[in-house]
């Protein structure tokens, strides 16, 4: 039997830095699974768009796909936007299933993720117990994804680092300077890094790097990109969503 289609689905952004991460990222999901299908749908933006991709697979006889949203948090995009653009690609392809996985975290592939990119900004692991980390988030007005994110915070606090603190570019506070300005004040705080907990570059993370740098944080650290973890955990929801029967929907496990 041959297995669904994966359809990773991005946001789209007019900074052409954000489609070139997807694709990055699509290409290593390849790489670690040689024979899945895997494509590519924007929603806007960029090409090829999430109906046109799902049009041109019901052509070539695809009897199934797995719409996975490149989201870090459940909000908006991933309760309204693609489901309402699934549904309408259902109502005009009906021989075509096509079921929405469950967004990306939270997930300690994430968590790992996110602190190897430190490492490569130069933090080493035994500078957790003295550097202060801001947790930087696109932000959202979506309870559910703030609370997560808080929550994310809560979890980095305890591997180690001297203190965490959530920050958001958009839509919540604190701004990621206001974060660094208050880790500072903190006891046993000697530096602070910011982490953007974003996937791919473009106008919110360039604002958690100019919030960064206007605050005089020590260091700042790439989004999470094409990392491998990042890809294993497409992977991974792409399987639990394989794995939920027809109808309902793939909830993240531990992964």
């Amino acid at each position: 039997m041959t297995a669904p289609v994966l359809l990773v689905v991005a946001h789209g952004s007019r900074d052409p830095r954000h489609a070139a991460t997807v694709h990055a990222l699509t290409a290593r999901v390849r790489s670690l699974r040689p024979g899945l299908r895997v494509e590519t749908g924007f929603l806007e933006f960029n090409a090829p768009s999430v109906p046109r991709v799902l049009e041109r697979l019901a052509a070539k006889g695809a009897g199934e796909a797995v719409a996975l949203p490149l989201l870090l948090t459940r909000a908006f995009h991933a309760k309204s936007d693609i489901p309402s653009v699934l549904e309408g690609v259902r109502t005009r392809l009906p021989r075509l299933s096509v079921r929405q996985a469950a967004v990306l975290g939270p997930s300690p592939l994430l968590n790992a993720a996110l602190e190897q990119r430190l490492y490569a900004a130069g933090l080493s692991p035994a500078d957790k117990g003295s550097t202060g980390l801001v947790l930087a988030s696109a932000g959202s007005t979506d309870p559910e994804a703030i609370a997560v994110i808080a929550e994310i915070a809560r979890e980095l606090r305890h591997t180690g680092w001297c203190a965490v603190r959530p920050a958001f570019a958009s839509a919540s506070l604190p701004r990621t300077a206001d974060a660094v300005r208050a880790l500072r004040a903190e006891q046993g705080v000697r530096r602070v890094a910011v982490a953007p907990y974003v996937i791919a570059p473009g106008r919110l993370p360039d604002r958690i790097a100019a919030g960064a740098a206007e605050a005089g944080a020590e260091v700042l650290s790439g989004v999470l990109g094409a990392s491998p973890e990042l890809a294993r955990l497409l992977l991974t929801r792409y399987d639990e969503a394989v794995r939920t029967p027809a109808g309902r929907a793939a909830e993240p496990l531990s992964a």
